[in-house]
């Protein structure tokens, strides 16, 4: 990637750009353009529906050049997980149908690949905003509207695809929490990493957000621990825990 009077000259490997939805027609069109306005041009946008019911089809099937697949089974890491497996691309990206990514997200991510191949993946900052017209959810904590941060999340998350397999995919048992099993995978394997600190993600607060919905927080909390034994059962295996008793 060079720069030449201002603009980007985009040069690099293909990106897929993988973006589950379900029922998500309210958003979609603006979480595909935000994708379509990137500054980086090499990239396809794979769009993976959950058994939507309402328009969420028909406006992703609107755009020439989306691919369009319907999940066969449950999960939001089996969605992103059927992505995966049809993306074409070196690396992966990833979106969701109810945000929003700056116009330079990819191309600075790209950038850091080119810069320091030894990189397995790159996360950015966040951005959570509240939707016009919405209250906070209950499940949502409210100190995140006014603090940015770097996001262990799909969406600031740019991968090389190889990595998935070495370390997996997202854990298909996991119905809302397999991006945090996930990004503890990679943390215990010691896969090197970059974070870039700009906000390139908005994320977007409404009261439909699957995460933050009061009837899911029992199921988020047993995922997590879950995934907390799940990682000290791996460190245990790695000898990570011994030796950091044996230093102590």
């Amino acid at each position: 990637m060079e720069k030449s009077g201002g603009e980007i000259l985009v040069s690099g490997p293909l990106v897929s750009v993988i973006l589950p939805v379900k029922n998500g027609e309210r958003f979609l069109d603006a979480a595909i353009n935000s994708v379509l306005r990137q500054d980086y041009e090499n990239y396809e946008i794979i769009v993976v529906d959950g058994k939507s019911t309402d328009k969420s089809e028909t406006i992703a099937r609107s755009y020439q050049g989306v691919r369009f697949i319907e999940q066969t089974d449950e999960g939001f890491g089996n969605a992103l997980n059927a992505g995966i497996r049809l993306a074409t691309g070196e690396l992966i990206a990833f979106n969701s149908f109810d945000d929003l990514w700056m116009p330079n997200k990819l191309s600075l991510q790209v950038e850091c690949f080119k810069r320091h191949p030894e990189i397995q993946y790159v996360i950015t900052g966040v951005r959570y905003f509240l939707e016009d017209g919405e209250i906070v959810p209950s499940g949502f904590r409210r100190e995140l509207l006014s603090e940015d941060r770097a996001g262990y999340m799909p969406e600031t998350l740019m991968v090389r695809k190889a990595l998935f397999g070495r370390i997996g995919v997202f854990s298909s048992d996991m119905k809302i929490s397999a991006d945090v099993d996930w990004f503890a995978r990679a943390k215990d394997f010691c896969i090197p990493m970059m974070v870039i600190p700009e906000v390139l993600v908005h994320k977007r607060v409404h009261g439909s957000n699957s995460t933050l919905a009061s009837d899911q927080v029992r199921v988020i909390n047993h995922e997590i621990l879950k995934s907390l034994k799940h990682s000290i059962d791996r460190q245990k295996d790695s000898g990570v825990l011994k030796e950091e008793a044996d230093e102590r």
